[in-house]
């Protein structure tokens, strides 16, 4: 593969190509929804306390002392340095503000207004700012002032007691998804705010308050109501799936596991077929799903038993024979050379400052008229200090340079 310099500038594309966006929050949840943003072509500019950065640089992984993880959740923006507590360094964001249309933060409620930042002052910058505010719990309520991390989130969004299995302790994800789904949301609420604008454009500024624990909560979608109307609390289950049957985790004869799920009659029926037992579909405990779900463990048994008699290769082979509804389960190894990930090119090239070139995720989702880039990777502490605040700004390096030894950039 033919790669240009991985030093050369790539410019934005995608459609959100002409948006500015400043990106003053920190670790993962509120960066990853300007990243997004960025994905799409916006111009973000990341703003970071001068000699220490974001908290993220020092997440594992490393290599030769740097965090890959920064390197992937804030890509495809420009990096300054910038002492928001000084006096000097609100003034410089505050003449910074018009030349932007999005600034996102993530500080405790009533940080920014103790630094002389208020909503008013923000907006008296720039009227038609969209301020996001992304905190654990909102910015109102008891808990609004507390400190907030993903396993907070997740356990107290309900998603933490739904994981594990039935009778072991509630379990976290190997990740922290409740970042990335705040981050989800805050892109989404960014993009609503900026539809408004477009329709209505002397519409003034938005403020957004994204409570990350309302965002787990909201995606686990019916439990309010199944426990309003049945009074049921829903609880773990382990791989076995609540909502269809038969539908589980099976371990193959060679070590391997897959997962099963179809939960409609045409779905079952293959699946029954792929297993060479058609005499399911005429037992009157599975003829339907709801049915199927009650007597699930009976099912689960049957596939999982002739699972673990076969080869991984044999059983995918026979569900795509019948078009059933099995997946292995991937390791990123494994997702990295998968056939279809591979032709659809998930993980990309990506120029990177320290490393030439790594890999990373593609831009998600796809657009066939404004096609998106994954432009570089995160890069150093302050390194475009030089092009936002001397090209865009007009301050001369003297100034910078005055600025930059009083830690105020």
């Amino acid at each position: 593969m033919t790669h240009a310099r991985s030093d050369q500038r790539v410019e934005p594309q995608g459609p959100l190509k002409g948006l500015r966006v400043l990106d003053i929050a920190t670790i993962i949840a509120a960066p990853m929804a300007a990243t997004l943003l960025a994905d799409y072509g916006a111009d973000v500019v990341k703003v970071e306390l001068p000699g220490k950065g974001d908290g993220m640089r020092d997440f594992p992984p490393f290599k030769e002392g740097k965090s890959l993880w920064w390197k992937a959740v804030n890509r495809n923006k420009h990096f300054i340095t910038l002492d928001l507590r000084r006096s000097e360094g609100a003034e410089l964001l505050l003449k910074l503000l018009p030349e932007f249309d999005v600034l996102i933060e993530n500080f405790r409620p009533g940080t920014l207004d103790g630094w002389g930042l208020s909503r008013e002052s923000l907006w008296q910058a720039n009227p038609r700012l969209v301020i996001l505010r992304t905190t654990g719990f909102g910015q109102t309520g008891p808990y609004s002032k507390r400190p907030g991390f993903a396993r907070v989130f997740e356990a107290l969004g309900g998603l933490t007691f739904l994981t594990g299995e039935a009778d072991g302790e509630p379990m976290h994800p190997g990740y922290p998804i409740g970042d990335a789904i705040g981050g989800l949301f805050g892109a989404v609420g960014i993009l609503a705010a900026l539809c408004k604008r477009v329709q209505t454009p002397d519409a003034p500024g938005e403020e957004i308050d994204l409570s990350m624990t309302e965002a787990v909560f909201r995606l686990l979608d019916f439990l309010p109501i199944e426990y309003d109307q049945l009074g049921v609390i829903r609880s773990r289950a382990g791989n076995a799936n609540q909502y269809s049957a038969p539908a589980a985790v099976y371990r193959t004869a060679d070590g391997h596991y897959v997962s099963l799920s179809g939960s409609t009659n045409a779905l079952f029926a293959a699946n029954s077929r792929a297993i060479g037992r058609e005499d399911l579909l005429d037992d009157p405990r599975f003829t339907n799903n709801p049915l199927r779900v009650a007597n699930a463990a009976e099912l689960n048994d049957v596939f999982s038993a002739w699972v673990g008699t076969q080869d991984l290769q044999h059983v995918l082979d026979a569900f795509e024979a019948t078009q059933g509804t099995i997946a292995p389960i991937h390791s990123i190894a494994q997702i990295a050379r998968d056939p279809q990930m591979v032709a659809r090119e998930a993980i990309v090239d990506v120029p990177d400052s320290d490393f030439g070139w790594v890999r990373l995720h593609n831009v998600v989702p796809r657009f066939r008229n404004d096609p998106c880039l994954v432009r570089s990777a995160a890069g150093d502490l302050g390194q475009d200090n030089a092009e936002i605040y001397g090209l865009r700004m007009g301050i001369t390096p003297e100034r910078q340079h005055d600025l930059s030894h009083r830690g105020v950039i």
